[in-house]
């Protein structure tokens, strides 16, 4: 009988409990949570009023000027002790940090992307303590820039490789925070621990997959070893006798296997691939990842339009329809699972296939990508540069080495991530924003080949080296300013916003791939209420004032909602009808961007969700609310959708069918011309095919007597289940009739249902209550003497408070 134990497993423990905090200069140790970082501790310990209400965030930037000193003890047993190796890890620190323990300098960090790992086996006790030296950031960055000799745009942020938009941005606070905001783990083992796992399908066909499995080992055992490899739970292969010191690499082949889609093509199927490593019977490691088969390409091609972009997936070209993220919380630890479970369920809810991680932001954490595997929706993934030109000294050249070459082998394994991106805007930034006035050539000279080295050289060979995801170097690629910025690559279009260009200029300027387009609305009641600390709906106190964070924002607002809106004289309606100029303006250009399929294949809008509360770009504010964008994007991003022009110089209404199923959709469509008691001026009706690779168009020539008093006409458009509603006017010259609603409320399983209808057209229906739920469908057209059913889901056993308010009432 062997007496060979079963397992030499390694040891990992969490080093998250019994921590405090101080100010270096301070004398009294406050408890602190870890993962986490100082405001919330200061917050926590009720020493800082909360940064998100009022105009509080202006009397904080004291902390980042400050030096913060975290401790903790912990204990560790005889058998982690007694094990040949042990490691301290260190998963996210923000930034500038040096490390004790038990009183031993045992590390120095620079960088908040990084993770850092410490051999602490001789230091280590059964009874240990563990400090840690963040030095504000200011005093690091100074240093660096007096040795650049000049100054770089945009201020000191780019010498400090953590969250740019920490130092403040157009959208959000300036809270530049330090701490631990990422686990803290210590690590055990003797001979043998698995360090990494890559898996890539090398292969990929309706009858098999091919797949590399490629393992990164910490070995000492002069021994030969099993590994045994499971799929779904099932013992797929088993390798025998693989010698010591070698880096495994195994082939596995999976019959008929199953692929990853975008989730509005197909199922986002996910295999469970785990790998076991024996020696003989005895068990040393393992490890487990979820694995989505599929092919990811970038198709760049020289076309008559100039140069495609889009993506193709599974050698499907995909159309991408969504939105761009950024952090959720400008103090990350309090982003829950519930929150990315949350956020993630409503791009799927309103049919988008695409976010676009922005490069100001952070690398966003395993759940992030785990909930996009699952969910089927696919990743452009930003490496962490935004809007700014960086130094390329050789420390900051290998620092960043580091963080690619971490970043890109963490999530390589992920079937949602489609695209690595250099940066956001630098390269636009350098041609376009002035940057090189008043320059030596020679520091243009040095600051430019400082980027290529990163962006054209660094990168890329990174990308390359580790992963198969396609890179691009730079969103966009051509500034606006460049006349290609229509017909090759990428593109940001904030002629519209910043230039103050009518929301027509996106119907007449649609380039290859939108990647950012945009603007601003009010957040909700709950939201506005919150910043206040007010049960009334104020949008002129200071405390407010100070959420705006650009400088002409209540201003373009203000002139946009001038040219197609009537302008409210109170909060409550004003809040209102910037939501609505919001989803007016960005629908216009996802419609625009969509029918010119397959010349422009993507449609990313800025922006998707808030750090904090504000008046912003996005389409789901900071409470989770969504505004009156995300409803009317949910419409214009499903799969079928029918759209609506009209030519008024030529008296031609068009009307688009665009198709991204996979297959062919045949069905009828109606065009019907209506005024708004319902009575009908025109009606059409023909069956139409529409392809998945063309759009189908149908032009049709009014009559004068069926447009005649265009202020009450519309246009309905049906193709199958798919609906559109379209209008001659913009919506402040429509002539609208006081009418009242109709409503019924009964309860229901998960909330409410309650049913509407009107005797007139009632338009964009807002529903809107104290009570926390969300609504089914909001901010929607009523058609004359039609009952729409909506329902409100939420925890509240009663709804007392339901308020509806239509534009109707405004006109």
């Amino acid at each position: 009988m062997s007496c060979q134990p079963k397992h030499d497993l390694p040891l990992t423990i969490n080093l998250h409990e019994n921590w405090q905090f101080k100010a270096v200069t301070g004398s009294i140790w406050q408890s602190a949570t870890v993962p986490g970082n100082v405001h919330s501790d200061l917050l926590e310990n009720r020493l800082i009023e909360h940064p998100f209400i009022g105009a509080n965030e202006d009397s904080l930037q004291w902390i980042s000027e400050t030096d913060w000193e975290y401790k903790t003890s912990f204990s560790v047993d005889k058998e982690m002790l007694n094990k040949k190796h042990i490691e301290l890890n260190f998963e996210g620190l923000d930034t500038y940090a040096s490390f004790f323990l038990n009183d031993s300098l045992i590390l120095e960090t620079d960088n908040a992307f990084r993770e850092f790992s410490v051999d602490v086996k001789s230091i280590l006790k059964a009874e240990n303590e563990l400090r840690i030296l963040f030095e504000h950031t200011s005093i690091f960055e100074e240093k660096e820039k007096t040795k650049l000799g000049y100054q770089l745009p945009e201020g000191n942020r780019i010498f400090t490789r953590k969250a740019q938009f920490q130092y403040g941005w157009d959208w959000g606070p300036k809270l530049n925070t330090s701490g631990i905001w990422r686990p803290v783990t210590l690590s055990a083992w003797n001979d043998f621990k698995i360090k990494d796992i890559y898996i890539r399908p090398y292969s990929l066909t309706e009858e098999k997959a091919d797949l590399a499995v490629n393992l990164t080992l910490r070995d000492s055992l002069e021994a030969t070893l099993d590994y045994d490899i499971y799929i779904n739970n099932k013992l797929h292969t088993t390798y025998e006798n693989i010698g010591f010191h070698k880096t495994p690499d195994f082939n596995v082949t999976i019959k008929n296997p199953k692929r990853w889609w975008p989730h509005n093509l197909g199922e986002p199927y996910l295999y469970d691939i785990k790998v076991v490593v024996r020696d003989g019977k005895k068990i040393l490691d393992s490890i487990s990842v979820k694995k989505g088969l599929r092919t990811i390409e970038l198709i760049t091609e020289k076309d008559s339009n100039g140069e495609s972009f889009y993506f193709k997936v599974n050698d499907v070209p995909v159309y991408a329809k969504g939105a761009n993220y950024i952090p959720q919380n400008s103090l990350q630890n309090k982003v829950t699972d519930a929150h990315y479970e949350k956020l993630l369920k409503d791009v799927v809810d309103a049919n988008m296939n695409m976010l676009r991680v922005w490069g100001g932001g952070i690398y966003e954490n395993d759940i992030f990508y785990d909930l996009c595997d699952e969910k089927g929706i696919l990743i452009w993934q930003d490496f962490m540069f935004a809007c700014a030109m960086y130094p390329g000294d050789e420390d900051f050249f290998n620092n960043v080495k580091q963080e690619a070459v971490q970043n890109v082998k963490r999530l390589r394994n992920h079937a949602s991530i489609a695209l690595w991106c250099g940066n956001n805007e630098n390269s636009e930034g350098w041609h376009r924003w002035g940057w090189q006035a008043n320059r030596s050539d020679a520091e243009k000279d040095e600051i430019w080949k400082n980027y290529e080295l990163v962006f054209k050289e660094l990168l890329p060979t990174v990308i390359k080296t580790t992963t198969d995801t396609p890179y691009w170097e730079s969103s966009p690629r051509y500034g606006r300013g460049n006349p290609k910025y229509k017909t090759e690559g990428d593109a940001h279009d904030w002629w519209i916003w910043h230039d103050g260009y009518p929301f027509e200029h996106l119907e007449q300027n649609v380039p290859r791939f939108m990647s950012e387009f945009g603007f601003q609305s009010f957040p909700s009641y709950e939201t506005i209420r919150y910043i206040n600390q007010s049960d009334s709906i104020d949008i002129s106190s200071e405390g407010f004032k100070n959420h705006q964070k650009h400088s002409r924002g209540f201003e373009l607002i203000d002139e946009y909602m001038k040219r197609d809106f009537p302008v409210p004289d109170n909060a409550e309606d004003y809040m209102y009808v910037s939501q609505l100029l919001q989803a007016y303006g960005i629908t216009k250009g996802i419609e625009a961007h969509r029918r010119a399929k397959p010349r422009n294949m993507g449609t990313l809008y800025w922006q998707l969700n808030d750090c904090w509360p504000a008046v912003s770009w996005s389409s789901i504010d900071y409470f989770g609310n969504w505004k009156a964008l995300h409803y009317q994007a949910k419409k214009s991003f499903k799969n079928v959708l029918v759209s609506n022009e009209y030519y008024r110089s030529r008296g031609i209404l068009n009307t688009t069918i665009i198709n991204d199923q996979l297959t062919a959709v045949s069905d009828t469509l109606t065009i019907k011309i209506m005024d708004f008691d319902g009575r009908e001026m025109y009606k059409s009706k023909r069956f139409i095919t529409v392809n998945n690779d063309f759009n189908e168009r149908v032009d049709i020539k009014l009559l004068e007597l069926e447009i005649v008093n265009s202020q009450s006409r519309m246009v309905v458009t049906t193709f199958g289940s798919n609906t559109n509603y379209f209008y001659f006017e913009s919506p402040k010259h429509l002539l609208l009739k006081q009418q009242p609603i109709e409503k019924e409320i009964t309860k229901s399983k998960n909330g409410f249902i309650i049913k509407i209808s009107s005797k007139t057209l009632q338009k964009n229906v807002f529903l809107f209550t104290k009570v926390k739920g969300h609504f089914s469908d909001n901010y929607f057209d009523l058609l004359p003497n039609t009952e729409v059913e909506i329902e409100f889901e939420t925890e509240a056993n009663t709804l007392d408070d339901l308020k509806i308010k239509t534009l109707n009432d405004l006109l």
